[in-house]
């Protein structure tokens, strides 16, 4: 699933390359928006919300997309068309008065809507760790309001913060010595927990875009998917749970020496 600076970089390719262009004729394979007609739209801007995309326009539109495993944005040059091997996923297709065209593949989730209409598809997330007006505050209360559940959960829900997927949110765990069962209340420093998410999204975004946590070309993590390997803190053998077997539903690997 894509991260939180993953979604941050593909904004920010997809607004440099298409923000002032029109939208000639647009092809949405929706069953619930397939009826919808963004001719003549300038595209405004792509903005990062958490894990949600959001593509603006200059007439009151948004595009909101999100998308998890399969999904993904390309800009055709023109002229290209899209290999029949995924001609099939296309979700839908911008095609812009240059000759281009954007197309959203595999998108598992996907609405028009007008702008003011955000909220009711990105209004239920928490604080944006990599928004330029971060709240910390709120982040920290909402990490607090259930103090028995683990720590790992909350940070994956992203009503309590948005941004950190599951690779993000279990090497950051490792790095502050945090138990991925520890119980929200039991945190030392949660406000530092957070913090230290926050920086290691930036780092992703600013200069680390392979998402290497480690610093070394292999292994390029400290826990995520190196189930008995040795920690590279301590040397025990790094455990595992499978999704069925949390209550969080994800894979989770953690030092069971580091992160007691």
């Amino acid at each position: 699933m894509a991260e939180g600076d993953s979604i941050f970089r593909l904004a920010a390719r997809l607004h440099a390359a298409t923000a002032g262009a029109v939208v000639a004729r647009s092809d949405v394979r929706h069953p619930r928006f397939a009826g919808a007609d963004l001719a003549g739209q300038r595209i405004t801007a792509w903005v990062p919300r958490g894990k949600h995309l959001l593509a603006r326009t200059a007439g009151g539109w948004t595009v909101h997309s999100h998308l998890r495993m399969s999904g993904r944005w390309s800009v055709l040059r023109p002229g290209k068309r899209l290999p029949r091997s995924v001609a099939a996923d296309l979700r839908i297709a911008l095609h812009l008065v240059d000759g281009r065209t954007l197309a959203g593949i595999g998108l598992p989730v996907l609405a028009v809507l007008p702008t003011r209409d955000e909220h009711t598809v990105v209004g239920h997330l928490g604080p944006d760790l990599l928004g330029d007006t971060f709240d910390g505050g709120t982040a920290l209360a909402r990490l607090r309001a259930d103090p028995g559940r683990a720590v790992l959960a909350a940070l994956l829900d992203q009503r309590v913060v948005a941004g950190l997927g599951n690779m993000w949110a279990q090497e950051l765990l490792f790095l502050e010595r945090v138990s991925p069962w520890r119980a929200c209340g039991t945190v030392p420093n949660p406000a530092a927990l957070l913090e230290r998410g926050r920086a290691l999204l930036r780092d992703a975004v600013e200069r680390n875009p392979a998402q290497n946590t480690t610093g070394r070309v292999r292994p390029r993590h400290f826990v995520h998917g190196r189930y008995r390997r040795p920690c590279l803190r301590c040397g025990t053998a790094v455990a595992f749970a499978p999704p069925g077997s949390t209550p969080h539903g994800r894979e989770t690997w953690w030092c069971p020496r580091c992160q007691r």
